[in-house]
C-alpha cells in the first residue's frame, strides 16, 4: 500500500511539474506628452489607456515613447504593477523611455539593464544612420509561482534609419547571447517596419524568435497597430510586434482596437498575445 502511495505521489508531484503555465504579454505605443495633441491630451486619455490594460489583463508588457511623469501616471493606476527603464536622452530621467510594466505578484525582476541601439551601447547617442538615439530596456524575470525565467527586451527602432532598424535587430539577438545564452526571450517594440519589410525578417527569420502573429491559432488583427489617432484608419500594416523563441507558444494574438467616445488612448494600437510555456 505504501508503495502505490508513493507512486502516485511521484505521478502528481510530476504533473505538477509538467503543468504548462501561460500569461499575457502586451506591446504598447502610448504616444509621449504632446502638447499639440489637441484632442487627444494625454491627461484625458491616459484614464482609458490605463483600463483597456487592466481590462485584457496584461501581466507584463513593452512601452515605447513614455516620458517620465506618463509612466509614473500609469504606475499610479495600475496597482501592483511596476516597471523598469530610463530616459534614452540621459540614461537617467530624460526623454522618451522603453519601459516594461509586469505585475508583481507573477513576476520578479532578476536583473535588468539599458542598452542604446548605437555602435556604442553603452551611452546615449544615435546609431548607424538614425535621426534619434535609440534605447532598449532588457530585464530577466522569474515566474514566481514556477520558477521559471526569461528575458523581456523592449525597444522603439528608428523611424527614418534602414541601417539603423536592421543592426539593431541584430543587436538585440547578440545582447541576449551575452546576457544569458539559451536563456528563452521575449522582444517587444515599436520596429517601425511592418511584416513585409527586410528588417522585420531580421528577427522572424533568424531561427532565435517569431512573431507571435505567425505563431498564434487564433489571430485578431482587424487593423493596422498604428492609427495616427483616426479611429477609421484601415489596414493590415503591423509595425509593433512581439517576438518569442522557444519554448513559448502562443494560444492567441490580438491588434486591441479599444475606443473610448469615438477616440484611441494612443496613435498606436496595443498588440497582445497569450503564451505558454511548459517546464
Amino acid at each position: 500500500m505504501k508503495r502505490i502511495l508513493s507512486t502516485i505521489t511521484l505521478l502528481f508531484f510530476s504533473l505538477t511539474i509538467c503543468i504548462a503555465q501561460q500569461f499575457i504579454v502586451a506591446s504598447y505605443n502610448i504616444r509621449y506628452d504632446a502638447s499639440g495633441d489637441v484632442g487627444n491630451l494625454w491627461k484625458d486619455r491616459h484614464p482609458h489607456l490605463v483600463q483597456l490594460i487592466r481590462f485584457h489583463g496584461f501581466d507584463i508588457f513593452g512601452t515605447q515613447e513614455g516620458l517620465k511623469h506618463q509612466l509614473e501616471d500609469i504606475k499610479k493606476n495600475l496597482p501592483g504593477y511596476t516597471y523598469i527603464g530610463v530616459g534614452r536622452d540621459d540614461g537617467k530621467d530624460g526623454g522618451e523611455h522603453s519601459a516594461i510594466f509586469y505585475n508583481t505578484a507573477k513576476f520578479e525582476a532578476l536583473k535588468q539593464g539599458n542598452f542604446w541601439l548605437a555602435e556604442n551601447t553603452e551611452v546615449p547617442n544615435k546609431g548607424w544612420d538614425a535621426a534619434l538615439p535609440r534605447i532598449c530596456t532588457w530585464g530577466l524575470f522569474k515566474d514566481k509561482h514556477t520558477g521559471f525565467e526569461f528575458f523581456l527586451f523592449n525597444a522603439h527602432f528608428d523611424h527614418v534609419g534602414v541601417e539603423a532598424r536592421k543592426e539593431s535587430a541584430k543587436l538585440i539577438v547578440k545582447k541576449a547571447h551575452e546576457l544569458g545564452s539559451g536563456v528563452p526571450m521575449i522582444i517587444t517594440g515599436d520596429f517601425n517596419v511592418d511584416q513585409r519589410n527586410e528588417s522585420y525578417e531580421v528577427l522572424n527569420n533568424s531561427g532565435e524568435v517569431t512573431d507571435a502573429y505567425v505563431l498564434s491559432p487564433l489571430k485578431y488583427a482587424p487593423s493596422s497597430t498604428y492609427n495616427g489617432f483616426d479611429i477609421k484608419k484601415t489596414g493590415d500594416s503591423r509595425i509593433d510586434h512581439i517576438f518569442l523563441s522557444k519554448p513559448f507558444t502562443v494560444l492567441r494574438y490580438g491588434i486591441l482596437t479599444d475606443s473610448y467616445q469615438g477616440k484611441v488612448p494612443s496613435d498606436h494600437f496595443p498588440v497582445m498575445a497569450e503564451v505558454r510555456y511548459q517546464q
